[in-house]
């Protein structure tokens, strides 16, 4: 199974996706920075489309993006939520299925404590996947080690009738809490 982790900002979102099978595995991962000097409708596009032409060559099983739902700063957390929601577009108009999954599931999942600090999960995802990340591509690959390694194992994703491998058909994930 190939997962796509998404780790959304309006300024910089880092994607990155990983292989299981059988263990975790890096296959490719990057940021997608907007040019500075762009509006932010400019940036939502240039977003949209960049994650759209990595599913294009990349074609991931799933994605997982990171939920967001505080902040100190009402206003970031509606950028970011915009943000956000252009990338899950992206996925859907590529037929993607996505999970979600808050940054206590990342952190518990991928450190085994969902206190864990940013540098932390940093050093476990460089730990896992032998490889160290830029921050946004880190996290980006924590959330698809996190979908991997809860979600996955229980098995959430359905496989064609007759037994083949193809790609996931559908699958649930149990909300959290």
């Amino acid at each position: 199974m190939r997962i796509l982790g998404v780790d959304p900002g309006s300024r910089a979102a880092g994607w990155a996706l990983v292989t299981f099978a059988p263990a975790p595995a890096l296959e490719a991962a990057g940021v997608l920075r907007p040019p500075a000097g762009l509006d932010f409708a400019g940036r939502l596009r240039f977003l949209r489309d960049g994650l759209a032409a990595v599913l294009r060559e990349r074609r991931p099983d799933a994605a997982c993006v990171e939920r967001v739902f505080a902040g100190v700063n009402p206003q970031s957390l509606i950028t970011l939520g915009a943000a956000r929601g252009v990338l899950v577009l992206a996925l859907a108009e590529a037929g993607v299925p996505v999970a979600e999954v808050t940054p206590a599931e990342v952190k518990r999942a991928v450190t085994g404590t969902g206190a864990a600090g940013k540098e932390q999960v940093r050093r476990m995802v460089t730990a896992l996947l032998g490889r160290r990340l830029p921050f946004d591509a880190s996290d980006a690959a924590a959330a698809a080690l996190a979908h991997g390694f809860v979600v996955a194992p229980r098995g959430a994703v359905r496989r064609p009738p007759g037994g083949s491998s193809g790609a996931p058909r559908s699958w649930k994930r149990r909300p959290s809490g």
